[in-house]
């Protein structure tokens, strides 16, 4: 009777410890996906909303035996509901129709993290498991705040580049209306000493509304209004023959 009672006092210890592993492996899961649910909301186009949902969606998947197996079932039922959400965003035709069911899986996903943390809190009740989760803890945290500066460094990269882009354009924008001032006073000059009654003025237009157009866009339209200033130009000048 003694050996039966220790054998099954064992196998209650391997089923305990075995549901601790799961919780622990789930946690980590759970993690991943509520980091990339809440890039996903945080995403400014639908394209990278989508894709981080999926690996949200993906990461809960993984979580969902896992919660099953060590019976945290708050947390289990949080992840389902999640996983249900998450779903509906890539058939998504809008980024507002994605959005929204990113921001309720998001919310979602941080109370099964909070579910999750009871139970494993629940089970771990010596200082040597509480030290661990601590480690475990700090370590989330390191990563996510990692995941922010990455994300922080990638949006400043695209301000630079964007800034760059703006300073270039009015460079450009600059070196051409010099030119065309150039060009104009150049005709002007001759057409007077040809006693050509006409005159040629430089074109009125605005800076800011070329600043939104492409280097290109901006490049063909000075071109255009040179060739336009140059074959005015001629015009006037073949009338001085007459």
């Amino acid at each position: 009777m003694k050996k039966n009672y220790l054998f099954f006092l064992f196998i209650l210890m391997c089923l305990k410890f075995q549901g601790q592993t799961n919780c622990s492996e789930a946690d980590s899961d759970v993690i991943y996906a509520y980091s990339d649910v809440k890039t996903s909301y945080e995403a400014n186009n639908i394209s990278h909303l989508k894709e981080y949902a999926y690996k949200s969606l993906m990461a809960f998947k993984r979580a969902l035996p896992k919660l099953k197996d060590c019976g945290c079932e708050t947390s289990y039922n949080h992840a389902f509901d999640a996983v249900d959400l998450l779903e509906k965003v890539e058939p998504a035709e809008t980024y507002e129709d994605g959005r929204f069911f990113v921001k309720r899986a998001r919310d979602i996903a941080k109370e099964s993290i909070i579910e999750l943390d009871k139970c494993t809190a629940a089970d771990q009740k010596d200082n040597s498991l509480s030290q661990l989760k601590d480690e475990q803890e700090t370590l989330k945290q390191q990563q996510l705040e990692l995941q922010q500066k990455e994300k922080e460094i990638r949006m400043k990269l695209a301000a630079q580049k964007e800034k760059a882009l703006m300073l270039k354009k009015e460079q450009m924008i600059t070196e051409y209306k010099s030119a065309i001032s150039v060009s104009v006073k150049n005709y002007n000059d001759i057409l007077k000493i040809s006693d050509s009654k006409n005159t040629i003025s430089v074109p009125n237009e605005s800076a800011d509304s070329l600043n939104t157009k492409s280097i290109d866009e901006i490049k063909n339209h000075y071109l255009k209004s040179l060739k336009g200033l140059a074959s005015t130009y001629m015009s006037y000048l073949n009338d001085c023959e007459d």
